[in-house]
């Protein structure tokens, strides 16, 4: 009998500072969204310290301390391999860390790229882009130094690839869904498996099943909101041959043809208030009725639901009963993720797609530019990876040669379906910055409003004028 209450299953959820809610250390990072010539480094991060250097080759002997990318899995951070790349230099980049911000001075040979504009130095903050022109582009993030155990039996082969159940993501939201769903596929309680439209509730609810007991039976899986009104009870529950109507055939119904397995239910929350009802019964014991039936029967299922609105809309009495529950990161959460879903989705149609293929992909590669990988980064997405597809397909449609070779761009096509996230201002920009940023690009105000993460030159202007700043 499933309990009265629910559970839901958490993993650690990093608070906007220096600690999450338990206590674990969370540290700025520089996460590779973009890296040209060398895919496989997506994902890969950069925790760099005040005084420490980036660039080529391995560590020095010097003493300087550098900072080398990172591969996180849980409990552990992998050394990815040493940059060898000739148009890095070896002392490219020096960081200087405080709570809320990274400053990064370039000292090699290629500028660095802030807010579209070529800088030598640049105030970097949570959710700020930043790129060695043509060779990496970071994306700022905070996480936690070390990722919570678990999730092995979900864990990739490869960095940066899907896991064995179709899990993209390296980010920590990433690695707490895989701890959820390795947790939950291994409970024999009902699960409700909430999040936006897009998200992978289905890709979820699949991993659950075949982590389960039951996975030696195939799931059985029906869109809640595609029932034909008046045939719900008879789509759920089957109904005798002739049954309402002389020549119906026979039907087992979902629940029948779910026994010994996991019944789907998508878009539960569409499901009308009555029906819901009808199904408490086969969730508490496994009893019901085929439609023309006096005869009870007995199904031994595990209901996985899944909706996009709040459990708080679902009947209470069968909320109740989805004791345990997850919630699928959208890509606002996880949005270091983007760039490697991205490649999983050009990967894939590549793999089905031969002439997509030879335009876009090198040794099974996708071309991308580094504008495109921003943008996207940085778009507002509402359907999430359903959306992001769509949009590199957009892409693929309209993007032309470049360089010599065919690349999804940021086109005019694709830049009418994006829109960027306005992150809200949440600090206090004081004088000295001010007045240090604007010494950093010789008081050009179009890039110190940009590198002081600002909304805008006005609001540049507006702070100037508020804290007596001379023009």
């Amino acid at each position: 009998m499933p309990n009265s209450g629910h559970t839901t299953i958490k993993g650690p959820t990093p608070r906007r500072r220096g600690e999450d809610e338990e206590g674990e250390e969370l540290r700025l990072a520089l996460v590779v969204i973009w890296a040209g010539e060398e895919p496989s480094r997506l994902g890969e991060a950069l925790f760099p310290t005040s005084g420490s250097v980036f660039g080529r080759g391995p560590a020095d002997d010097d003493g300087e301390p550098r900072v080398g990318f990172v591969r996180q899995r849980p409990e552990k951070n992998l050394k990815g391999a040493p940059c060898d790349n000739p148009f890095l230099s070896r002392r490219h980049l020096r960081f200087d860390v405080s709570l809320d911000a990274i400053e990064i001075q370039c000292v090699g040979h290629r500028p660095l790229r802030f807010a579209d504009v070529e800088v030598q130095s640049a105030t970097v903050r949570e959710g700020d882009i930043v790129e060695i022109t043509d060779l990496y582009a970071f994306l700022c993030v905070r996480r936690p130094a070390f990722l919570a155990a678990g999730g092995d039996e979900l864990a990739p082969v490869t960095f940066g690839e899907a896991d064995a159940y179709g899990i993209v993501g390296e980010s920590a939201p990433a690695w707490t869904l895989r701890n959820q769903v390795s947790f939950l596929g291994k409970r024999n309680a009902h699960v409700l498996v909430t999040g936006s439209s897009g998200t992978g509730k289905e890709l979820v609810a699949q991993a659950i099943h075949r982590l389960s007991s039951r996975a030696k039976k195939d799931i059985v899986s029906r869109n809640a909101a595609t029932f034909p009104s008046g045939l719900i009870d008879a789509e759920l529950f089957g109904n005798l041959a002739n049954y309402p109507n002389v020549g119906m055939p026979e039907r087992l119904g979902l629940i029948g043809q779910a026994d010994g397995s996991t019944l789907f239910l998508d878009e539960i929350g569409e499901l009308p208030s009555e029906m819901q009802a009808h199904l408490l019964r086969v969730l508490d014991g496994g009893e019901y009725q085929r439609l023309g039936d006096p005869k009870r029967r007995f199904a031994d299922i595990r209901l996985v639901a899944a909706t996009n609105r709040a459990p708080e809309e679902l009947k209470e009495d069968l909320a109740a009963r989805l004791a345990l529950r997850v919630q699928v990161p959208g890509l606002d959460d996880r949005r270091e993720d983007i760039a490697l879903l991205a490649r999983h989705i050009l990967k894939r149609t590549a793999a089905r797609d031969a002439e997509f293929a030879q335009r876009f992909c090198t040794n099974g590669e996708p071309r991308i530019t580094s504008e495109l990988v921003r943008a996207l980064t940085q778009h507002g997405f509402a359907t999430h990876v359903r959306e992001l597809d769509g949009v590199l397909m957009r892409a693929a449609g309209s993007s032309s040669n470049r360089k010599g070779g065919e690349e999804l761009d940021l086109t005019k096509e694709v830049r009418a379906v994006l829109r960027p996230v306005a992150r809200p201002a949440n600090r206090e920009v004081g004088a000295d910055e001010i007045r240090a940023a604007l010494a950093r690009h010789g008081g050009v105000k179009d890039k110190a409003w940009r590198d002081l993460g600002l909304a805008s030159r006005h609001a540049l202007h507006r702070l100037m004028k508020k804290l007596n700043i001379d023009d």
